[in-house]
């Protein structure tokens, strides 16, 4: 299957609906018979834009939601459109994937379990999500994480549990953490034995540069495609059976133990 990573900046001089527009485009525009287009973390209202996100905030068939299920409708695709402030009940704002498919029908969402508090307001201004699930699709079982979520384990455990094989990443991760971005995706990769397909933000707002080098790696940690951090388009093909292939010639997983919880933990005197 193709693949198409849509690495988007979001400058500090345009607004959420020139942003939207811009994105759009660029999706229309993707000339490549793909099955897959990903776009970044919250690339409409820009990640540290913190001040606007009440006003950016958007139900599930919001502008954001609306513009790319049309575009996964007209061009018989799934659309994962990276993430949203979502407007969710009581007011509350949460940071939410959501995958459209062929039909233009809303086949997964998310909300950002790990919001995100060095350095950064996230966590003031968004409600964690408490749920995970996994969508099935001819290409095999998706689910999503977000940006810092890369970083626990235990959240990945669980999605492979649900029968996740490919694992969509939107993200705007800094520039200055480039070596972690690259550490972790190919980490969780292998110790899951998933295709992490993982879609960063580029460009610099409010001060803070983003990485860029959106890439898709394989459960055997390969790096099917990295990109540098220029704004633009990148297609690349995998093979979904690898997932299977690879559990079944390397069965990890069956090893890992369901909780580890009972083992002896001694405390070591100096």
């Amino acid at each position: 299957m193709k693949i198409a990573l849509a690495q988007i900046a979001s400058p500090d001089t345009e607004t959420p609906a020139d942003r939207l527009e811009r994105g759009r485009r660029a999706v229309a525009e993707i000339s490549e018979d793909v099955e897959l287009v990903v776009l970044p973390e919250l690339w409409r209202v820009g990640y540290n834009h913190f001040d606007n996100y009440p006003a950016a905030a958007e139900s599930l068939d919001g502008p954001t939601a609306q513009v790319m299920r049309a575009i996964a409708r007209d061009r018989g695709c799934y659309v994962h459109a990276g993430t949203i402030v979502e407007q969710a009940d009581a007011g509350k704002l949460r940071n939410t994937a959501i995958l459209f498919g062929p039909d233009g029908r809303l086949v997964h969402h998310y909300s950002k379990i790990h919001v995100f508090g060095y350095q950064s307001r996230e966590a003031q201004l968004l409600e964690p999500g408490h749920a995970i699930d996994v969508a099935d699709t001819p290409f095999g079982a998706v689910a999503a994480t977000t940006c810092y979520d890369l970083r626990f384990p235990g959240l990945w455990t669980e999605l492979v549990g649900a029968g996740a094989q490919l694992v969509i990443v939107p993200a705007a991760w800094p520039a200055a953490r480039l070596a972690h971005w690259r550490l972790m995706t190919s980490a969780r990769a292998v110790d899951n034995q998933v295709f992490v397909i993982a879609c960063n933000a580029t460009g610099t707002h409010q001060g803070v540069e983003l990485a860029g080098h959106s890439r898709i790696v394989d459960p055997w940690g390969e790096v099917i495609t990295e990109t540098d951090d220029a704004e633009g388009i990148s297609i690349a093909e995998i093979d979904p059976a690898v997932v299977d292939r690879t559990r079944t010639e390397f069965p990890v997983l069956t090893d890992r133990l369901d909780d580890y919880r009972f083992l002896n933990t001694r405390k070591v005197l100096a």
